[in-house]
């Protein structure tokens, strides 16, 4: 992950402004990887206090110790009013060791308006010496108001070379290249995969899914993973197997007209990001299949 992140666009903006000394007072880091957000977010801490992870300083980051780096919520907490107000009242106080105190808080876009708003004087304009690193694995349920005053380090997907070379690195195994392949540009996704049978269990999940075109059998089917554990990883391989049959062909692209592919691969993207926005997935399953099952049935007569 390390190698990933540092080779990004983000990484070398906050390189850049802790070189120049022009370090913004709030950066939002924008990385849909909901597994490995949190080291992310440490790893972009270390480099704004210049420091590495192998330093005494970085050791003491890392570990909790360092007593002018805040990292919320803590574990098994949420951000909720009460750690916003302790973040208030806590960012007036000036940094304990050298000139600059730095507040990391994880999954910002599931903070409440509220809690958003409760942080916003303070994001806009800290205390000398205080600064601010926000996660969020999604931008849009991020107010507006908290947006226009951070400045938004953008992580975008990662190519499917960069994550099986990452899987490499931690350790090889014959299904890292398939994990990587359907993954989605998402590291986190293909880890999860890899873990146990995760990833037979998602692939076969999304192969019956996509093969349900008859109507009468969607209802069913969209109940029997209407609790699915990995939603977005579902999705994602989902997104892999309607390409592969629009682009390789195989059983799949012989029940499913090319335009009802198509459709079905723009459709997963408002899936997804209605996913973000903790729609009801049993919901949102059924309507998406529905939909699928339509476009083939109306493309196939027009195909006769």
């Amino acid at each position: 992950m390390e190698i990933l992140l540092k080779s990004t666009t983000a990484y070398k903006i906050l390189c850049g402004d802790r070189e120049s000394g022009r370090l913004s007072h709030a950066y939002m880091l924008h990385f849909c990887d909901a597994r490995n957000l949190k080291e992310a977010l440490k790893l972009f801490a270390l480099e704004f206090f210049g420091c590495d992870k192998n330093s005494l300083k970085g050791r003491r980051i890392l570990n909790g110790s360092f007593p002018d780096f805040k990292l919320f919520p803590r574990d098994g907490e949420k951000l909720n009013v009460d750690a916003a107000n302790e973040i208030v009242a806590e960012s007036v106080m000036r940094p304990a060791e050298g000139d600059k105190k730095l507040f990391v808080i994880s999954n910002f876009e599931t903070a409440s308006p509220l809690v958003q708003n409760k942080l916003l004087k303070t994001l806009e304009e800290p205390q000398k010496g205080v600064h601010f690193l926000l996660g969020a694995t999604a931008l849009a349920p991020v107010l507006d108001t908290v947006k226009s005053r951070v400045k938004i380090l953008e992580i975008p997907a990662f190519s499917e070379n960069e994550i099986f070379l990452a899987l490499e690195r931690r350790g090889q195994n014959a299904l890292n290249a398939a994990a990587a392949r359907s993954a989605n540009g998402v590291l986190g996704a293909a880890q999860n995969m890899l873990e146990g049978d995760i990833f037979g269990v998602i692939t076969s999940a999304a192969s019956e899914i996509c093969a349900t075109l008859r109507v009468g059998d969607i209802g069913a089917v969209a109940a029997k993973y209407a609790d699915f554990k990995y939603k977005e990883e579902l999705l994602a391989e989902m997104q892999r197997t309607y390409f592969s049959a629009l682009t390789e062909g195989g059983e799949l692209a012989k029940k499913i007209a090319k335009p009802a592919l198509v459709y079905a691969l723009e459709k997963l993207t408002k899936a997804n990001a209605d996913l973000k926005f903790n729609a009801f997935f049993h919901g949102l399953l059924y309507d998406f299949m529905l939909g699928v099952a339509e476009e083939n049935i109306k493309w196939r007569k027009l195909q006769g």
